[in-house]
């Protein structure tokens, strides 16, 4: 008997999906055995209508009507592609609870109820798989949950958000931030609210996802530590390349002594590291093992056919009565303190004794300057200058920084980023 697929969402991903599916069965490629039978959609007709309506087979049962994909009898496989936690959470329990396998590319429902949906498919014979849930069309969850598996990880970190890989990568050429939104918007590679993205949150999700997967760690997406890139600009672009460096959103995720250290924001990152050599929508994670070193993942993280290829996997592995490898894990404290070098970017009005107003702050803080970095040919009312630290404290460094912005010389908050090296001390 074919494997019957019920379809939840048949948007960029959801019709990706069919595409590639009707690609292979044409191709003869061994996915006969695998048939949508049913799409859910809120307005069918004009989904009917989508141009790639025509890779979904003609006797397949199109409904707005969730229930009738979520326990139809022609249904085994329920792949929910809306995204979002409620209402698909209900949606997968009761796709669950009928005994039907789920795949999903849903981060933040695998963030957030992962643990509890992995039981109850458990607990009903089925399985619940995510390969798309991260990274796109990289195989990065399943290459560490059976690569990697055998491997003690310590640390995982990189790019795993798109969007803001495109708009950091585009901005290296003095683009500025806000004209390079627009450009990700008109692309569709950023949603009408970016929020989700540039502030970190979808970063987030993924981030726990893989510190269940590669540390074996339950960590709760709200204790993480997210910061947004819109406070970069041109400027720091300009600044980094003097250091050797560009700026990416990373997400980093550390084992420590009492449980986790983890954080998502905007990062000097050296050019000789990995993380720095994605640009475009490309993703890359760097995962540290403690008998096989450093492994990279790179590859296209954004878009619907990358993410429908996910899919298509996951949904491969079920024809072929491949069994899900899913190691186990530990509720762990999470910390977003870490000791590594920091670059602080400051705009002032100029007047005499700013430098050693700030050399002040931070020595009374304990926090030791690295270098200071002055371009020619700013306006005095908006002068931009940068220092950089040697390795400190970030929450200390958090402190420095909320006394200086007091000072009456400053004409914007700020902007703090760490700068990542390979050695930095994670802390509990």
């Amino acid at each position: 008997m074919p494997i019957r697929v019920g379809l939840l969402g048949f948007g960029t991903v959801g019709s990706a999906f069919a595409e590639v599916l009707a690609a292979q069965v044409l191709a003869g490629s061994g996915a006969p055995e695998i048939r949508i039978t049913r799409v859910f959609n809120r307005g069918v007709a004009r989904k009917k209508a989508h141009a790639r309506a025509k890779f979904v087979p003609a006797d397949a049962v199109w409904t707005e009507n969730v229930d009738d994909v979520l326990t139809a009898a022609d249904v085994d496989v329920v792949v929910e592609l809306m995204g979002g936690l409620d209402p698909a959470e209900g949606w997968l329990r009761t796709a669950l609870g009928a005994g039907k396998h789920v795949v999903t590319a849903n981060k933040q429902l695998i963030a957030y109820k992962g643990t509890e949906l992995f039981a109850l498919a458990a607990a009903k014979g089925v399985q619940l798989l995510y390969g798309a849930a991260v990274a796109g069309g990289v195989p990065v969850i399943p290459g560490i949950a059976q690569g990697l598996g055998g491997d003690a990880m310590t640390r995982i970190s990189g790019i795993v958000n798109g969007t803001c890989n495109f708009i950091l990568s585009s901005m290296e050429t003095g683009a500025d931030y806000a004209e390079v939104l627009a450009r990700a918007q008109a692309a569709g590679y950023a949603e009408a609210d970016p929020s989700a993205d540039v502030d970190g949150f979808d970063a987030r999700a993924k981030l726990c996802i893989l510190a269940r997967l590669a540390l074996r760690a339950e960590i709760a997406p709200d204790a993480v530590p997210a910061r947004t890139i819109s406070v970069v600009s041109a400027v720091d672009f300009a600044y980094a390349k003097e250091l050797g460096c560009t700026v990416r959103q990373v997400a980093q995720a550390a084992l420590v002594e009492g449980g986790v250290s983890a954080r998502v924001g905007p990062m000097l990152v050296p050019l000789s590291s990995p993380v720095a050599w994605s640009h475009g929508t490309q993703n890359m994670v760097v995962t540290s093992g403690r008998f096989g070193g450093d492994v990279v993942f790179s590859g296209h993280g954004a878009g619907g056919h990358p993410t429908a290829v996910a899919v298509m996997s996951d949904v491969c592995a079920l024809a072929a009565n491949s069994v899900q490898v899913r190691p186990p894990a530990q509720a762990m404290r999470v910390s977003g303190e870490v000791v590594a070098p920091h670059y602080l970017r400051f705009i002032v009005a100029d007047e005499p004794g700013i430098v050693a107003g700030i050399a002040g702050v931070l020595a009374r803080h304990g926090v030791n300057i690295d270098a200071i970095l002055q371009h020619r040919g700013h306006a005095p009312e908006r002068l931009p200058f940068v220092v950089t630290t040697e390795p400190c404290s970030s929450a200390v460094l958090a402190d420095a920084v909320a006394e200086m912005g007091k000072m009456s010389c400053m004409v914007e908050p700020v902007v703090c980023l760490e700068i990542l090296v390979a050695d930095d001390k994670a802390t509990d």
